[in-house]
């Protein structure tokens, strides 16, 4: 009996090991490849479980709640990686276990918002901007921001479910810095923004490409990689850059605080940084890559795709959002606003 209890032990005991052989990722839908989550299981034997947001403030607002536990992963924009830290809700990155960190474009390490990436590492990067279906629209006929508020658009723009994002467009309209905190400022970006609402068919961040694949809009204000995705299922899709500039961003693997499987985060941080990982991972979901290793493994035409990789003169012009602290309140009441004048 008592060899046989310790044999049960010993299987229980190997079973709860195996059992937390396992990565919890918290991530956007449709923003990685299940062939990428299947090949890692294979060669490591750690199952990627995947929870999806729709929005970074619904992502926050959830780690938030359960105290950063619960998700080993979680990939926020840019400015959130700031309210994050300030939030105590994620960790320091042991970039000793990342040994294909060198892969990344020091351009894109050592930003303002993490500097050293003591706390994350670039995922994928990329911009907002307009997207055209050509099939109904003339793409020539869209040069600047305005370009959205003409009168024939109406009912017909999809417009992303992100305050920062769509107010940026309306601050460059009225000629004010994207990431101002002057509230008069954002009042009149919000006035702007309330008299394109006639134009504006719906609200959308959850796979916004669908809307255009299914019909539903020709127009919208939209991220590179959906518009890519919606090009490469539609062939009709073109992505303009507004001559006011362009919102960039960097979509970043950071480690909740609560953690509990922080060293198979790391494997996955790492397998990730692979030069061929990275290149199937752009290849279904576009955006641009931060893997400087991934871009010659590209195809010249996938490297020449301006969606994919931006021209100098829109990466020069382009802007980041940053943290603003107690003005982020300002504009989340303006935002609600627009949205409840919407419905």
């Amino acid at each position: 009996m008592k060899k046989w209890l310790t044999l049960t032990a010993t299987m229980l005991i190997s079973f709860s090991v195996v059992a937390q052989e396992k990565v919890v990722l918290y991530n956007w839908a449709d923003y990685i490849p299940d062939q990428v989550l299947k090949s890692f299981t294979k060669e490591t034997g750690i199952k990627v479980e995947v929870a999806t947001f729709d929005s970074n403030e619904t992502m926050f607002a959830k780690l938030q709640l359960v105290n950063g536990k619960g998700y080993d992963l979680a990939v926020p924009t840019t400015y959130f990686i700031e309210r994050m830290k300030r939030a105590d809700l994620i960790q320091t990155i042991d970039k000793s276990k990342l040994k294909n960190l060198g892969n990344i474009d020091p351009n894109l390490l050592n930003q303002a918002y993490d500097p050293d990436n003591k706390y994350s590492v670039p995922y994928l990067w990329g911009s907002t901007a307009v997207a055209v279906n050509t099939d109904e629209i003339d793409a020539k006929s869209i040069t600047s921001w305005k370009d959205l508020w003409k009168p024939e658009f109406k009912d017909q723009l999809l417009l992303l479910d992100d305050v920062r994002d769509i107010f940026v467009m309306a601050l460059k309209v009225k000629g004010f810095e994207n990431n101002t905190t002057n509230e008069d400022e954002i009042r009149q970006a919000y006035e702007a923004l309330v008299e394109l609402l006639p134009n504006v068919k719906l609200f959308l961040s959850d796979s916004p490409k669908l809307p255009f694949i299914q019909g539903n809009v020709p127009i919208g204000v939209m991220w590179n990689g959906e518009t890519y995705m919606a090009q490469r299922e539609m062939g009709t899709m073109e992505y303009v850059y507004p001559s006011e500039g362009v919102t960039l961003w960097v979509d970043s693997l950071v480690i909740p605080k609560g953690a509990e499987n922080v060293e198979n985060a790391h494997k996955l941080i790492d397998y990730i940084l692979r030069a061929d990982i990275g290149k199937t991972i752009l290849e279904e979901v576009g955006n641009s890559t931060p893997n400087k290793a991934t871009i010659s493994l590209l195809s010249e035409e996938m490297r020449n795709n301006p969606m994919v990789v931006p021209p100098a003169d829109v990466i020069k012009k382009g802007t980041y959002h940053r943290d603003l602290g107690e003005a982020n309140a300002i504009y989340e009441k303006y935002w609600q606003m627009l949205k409840q004048s919407k419905s």
